[in-house]
């Protein structure tokens, strides 16, 4: 049996010895590499933080001092630690979130999966603590080196250093990468100390300073507050970037060495004040296969053999971002005023291949999506045309950049939302739904939404053609399926997909969804409903075909992946009404609620959102006999059909 078998909470760690901790990392790493290579999931980061993860339920005590994990791609060891070592469906529906989540655990303090805002929870918290009298409790933050690339960590630092009267340990998981490298100053700056002669000095220094502390000398320490600080930094001036702030550092040391660690960890805990420790760790650390992805050293991986790290996934055809990629390297060889921008996300939002034939047209701002946005801004101002490549979930936090810095000074800004909609496995604060009600309301935009390869390549050289307005282009996670051919392209750009018998029904298919559309028509055709299918392409502005189809239809049906509060049907609905057109608008789209992980197609079915369901509600509609809201098969829904006709 495993040691990790024995561990039911983290205070079954006390009484292990250090050669029961180590033998408890290999046996955490063994689980993590088995597990995580059936089921898919964020592999690199957690090997990189086991030792770390279990010197801090060591030293300090869960829940009563919450850890706060930024990001929490990296809290698989925080789970197994604190109980919850069945990973067989991890990031499936009934199995472990892939994050944080309070449900799982009195542990999981912080569930969004968004990087950066760990030091300011932290910082609320703990000033809580200390205002209402439990000055017995500590707050641990756990942040990596790439989410201080964004600027609400430096936020954050600046006012914990307003108030030195708690107890709080800001650790900085420094493994130089956050999906890959870390880029920029603070990156470079990092570096330096992980690789110079002097770190390996005062790692050796602070380890022995360490292991001769004892109880009475720690008391000095926490008495003189400082001279151990500057014992600690006399090799090197990393400290004073911490130490400009009034926050005391210590560090670094190494993140795989228990003793130094728990030493470590130890002295920041009795030190009384915000306290900064510098852990150096290794991405992947353990497992050759990911020590050696220079890509993102198995950040997130699908399921993989677990001894070689190959991917066994089956082959699922061309993805929505290689059509991405593949098409800006084309618009970039005939425009060289387009540059290309993300967030510290170079390759999973398809930019590598645009970085590597343009090298001088590529900016990786890091974790800094409001940076990235005003920037564009500016660029745009200076006669470039920016596309801005981020994952929808990500685009949330810059929305005030679009409105104020471009959409307000009439930029030529293009925005390339990668996993937009419902996007399965990683839970609510990565579903990509927001998009669409959050940007439709910003003054000017022109916003596509592309149904296939075809499409998706038309609309980005749209996009880009645009110089007096933000434009956005978004697509979902996966691949990209069969291309879909239009039987007309009206005047405005509207596609018709399909027509078939009387006017009944118009539905308007958004992006993906008109595969969808598509399909339900067919059933509705089998009912003797006509029905015309239609995609708008550019969903914003509404093109004034829509109003006129409308016009001529019983009903209309708007479809989304998107949430129907705010989505493009309720933009449909109020430009009809401005013209006049009362036909009725039937608006499906995903609910406003927080979605947990599930797959895709799972989600998708409990919203409503597949062609059998539809059908079912339209039929009932459109014969006004309201079919009982149960899902029926498609045998069921033409009883009932035939049924609603005899009655």
């Amino acid at each position: 049996m495993s040691l990790l078998s024995s561990i039911g909470s983290p205070r079954d760690l006390d009484a292990l010895t250090s050669a029961q901790l180590r033998e408890l990392a290999g046996d955490i790493r063994a689980f993590l590499v088995e597990n995580v290579s059936r089921t898919g999931g964020h592999l690199g980061p957690n090997l990189g933080v086991v030792e770390l993860t279990i010197a801090l339920h060591r030293v300090f005590d869960s829940p009563n001092d919450p850890i706060i994990f930024d990001t929490g791609h990296q809290s698989y060891v925080h789970k197994l630690l604190t109980g919850r070592q069945d990973f067989e469906k991890l990031r499936s529906r009934g199995g472990l979130a892939g994050y944080p989540q309070r449900a799982e655990s009195p542990h999981d303090v912080v569930e969004s999966s968004h990087a950066s805002s760990s030091l300011s929870w932290a910082d609320g918290v703990s000033r809580a603590f200390s205002r209402t009298g439990r000055r017995d409790r500590h707050v641990v933050a756990v942040v990596g080196d790439g989410a201080l690339t964004g600027g609400m960590t430096w936020e954050a630092l600046n006012n914990i250093s307003d108030d030195n009267d708690r107890n709080l340990v800001i650790i900085v998981n420094d493994n130089g990468r956050s999906y890959a490298p870390t880029i920029g100053g603070m990156a470079r700056y990092l570096n330096r100390v992980r690789t110079t002669e002097s770190y390996r000095t005062l790692h050796r220094g602070s380890t022995d300073l360490a292991r001769r502390m004892g109880p009475a000398a720690r008391a000095v320490y926490r008495g003189v507050r400082g001279g151990t600080h500057g014992f600690l930094s006399r090799f090197t001036n990393n400290a004073a970037l911490y130490s400009n702030l009034d926050i005391k550092y210590l560090g670094p040391v190494d993140g795989h060495d228990f003793t130094t660690l728990i030493e470590t960890l130890e002295l920041a805990k009795e030190y009384g004040a915000p306290v900064i420790v510098h852990a150096i760790t290794e991405k992947g650390r353990g497992y050759a296969p990911a020590r050696s992805d220079e890509a993102d050293q198995f950040h997130a991986v699908g399921r993989i053999d677990p001894v070689t790290g190959e991917s066994l996934a089956a082959g699922g055809g061309t993805s929505w971002t290689d059509v991405f990629a593949d098409e800006l390297v084309e618009v970039g060889a005939e425009r060289h005023d387009v540059i290309a921008m993300t967030a510290a996300m170079l390759r999973p939002t398809g930019l590598l291949p645009f970085a590597q034939r343009f090298p001088d047209r590529v900016y990786d701002v890091g974790i800094a999506e409001q940076h990235a946005v005003a920037s564009a801004a500016g660029l745009a101002y200076g006669g470039l045309h920016p596309v801005v490549a981020i994952y929808a979930t990500f685009m949330n936090r810059a929305f005030d950049q679009v409105l104020m810095d471009v959409a307000l000074h009439r930029a030529g800004v293009t925005f390339v939302l990668d996993r937009a909609g419902v996007t399965g496995p990683d839970g609510p604060s990565h579903h990509g739904i927001w998009d669409l009600a959050i940007l439709q309301i910003v003054p000017n935009i022109r916003i596509a939404v592309p149904r296939d390869e075809a499409t998706l390549r038309e609309e980005l050289r749209e996009a880009v053609a645009v110089e007096d307005a933000p434009t956005v282009v978004r697509y979902p996670k996966g691949s990209v399926g069969a291309d879909l051919p239009a039987i007309e392209r009206l005047d405005d750009g509207v596609d018709v997909l399909v027509r078939s018998g009387a006017e009944d029904v118009l539905i308007v298919g958004i992006g993906p969804m008109a595969h969808v559309g598509v399909e339900v028509a067919d059933r509705l055709r089998a009912q003797g409903i006509g029905a015309t299918v239609v995609d708008p392409r550019w969903v914003v502005p509404v093109q004034p075909s829509i109003v006129t189809l409308a016009a001529s239809h019983r009903l209309v049906i708007t479809i989304e992946d998107g949430i129907r509060v705010g989505g493009i049907g309720t933009r449909v609905r109020q430009v009809l009404r401005e013209a006049g057109v009362d036909t009725a608008v039937d608006e499906l789209g995903v609910p406003d609620e927080f979605i947990d992980h599930a797959a895709r197609e799972q989600i998708l079915e409990d919203a409503g959102l597949v062609p059998a369901k539809i059908a079912q509600d339209i039929v009932a509609q459109v014969l006004g006999t309201r079919i009982p809201v149960a899902r029926q098969t498609d045998s069921e829904l033409r009883a009932v059909d035939v049924w609603s006709r005899q009655d």
